[in-house]
């Protein structure tokens, strides 16, 4: 089901993949963290309807968003299905079924690391 367009979204979509640009090189974080961190806990899903739409923005790096148990739940919406596993492996990721290794030490919470 498609998300209705409104300026509401365009500017929650913004604010998302602000918070996504700061993610480092080397971390990821998680649908739910960043929605925490927008001040909209219940809106994870909404974030990734945002990340949906990041792949085509160079300057977003959506593979560094995952799902609260570091799945690789956002694959297919890459240019091809192995291209977020790809680039989370170039930045030192171990990835198994999908999965991120070591997911705790690896995890970023914007809530945390980002003053609000």
């Amino acid at each position: 089901m498609a998300t209705p367009v409104s300026q509401k979204n365009t500017d929650f979509f913004r604010n998302v993949y602000d918070v996504v640009r700061l993610i480092p090189k080397g971390r990821v974080t998680s649908y739910g963290a960043i929605a925490n961190y927008l001040g909209s806990p219940r809106s994870s899903r909404m974030v990734g309807w945002a990340m949906n739409s990041a792949h085509k923005l160079q300057d977003v790096p959506a593979h560094r968003v995952v799902n609260r148990n570091g799945l690789l739940t956002g694959k297919m919406h890459f240019e091809t299905p192995d291209l977020m596993q790809q680039k989370l492996e170039e930045e030192g990721f171990v990835i198994k079924q999908d999965q991120i290794q070591d997911f705790k030490e690896k995890y970023w919470n914007p809530s945390i690391e980002l003053e609000l």
